[in-house]
């Protein structure tokens, strides 16, 4: 598997758990648990985007 693709799904995966993280940080009251589901819904998008860079590019 290319490396732009494997960016992109780990991109995916990481935006799919950084939103269940953040849903329960609400559910439960809980700004940590929310705040870390946030960061990591960004982190996974930031990593996707580099995926369709490197597919872009060639890489």
């Amino acid at each position: 598997m290319k490396s732009s693709t494997k960016d992109e799904l780990k991109g995916t995966l990481h935006e799919a758990k950084g939103k269940v993280r953040e849903l329960a940080g609400k559910i439960t009251d809980n700004p940590t648990l929310e705040a870390r589901g946030k960061a990591e819904n960004i982190a996974g998008k930031v990593q996707k985007k580099v995926g369709e860079v490197k597919k872009v590019l060639g890489s």
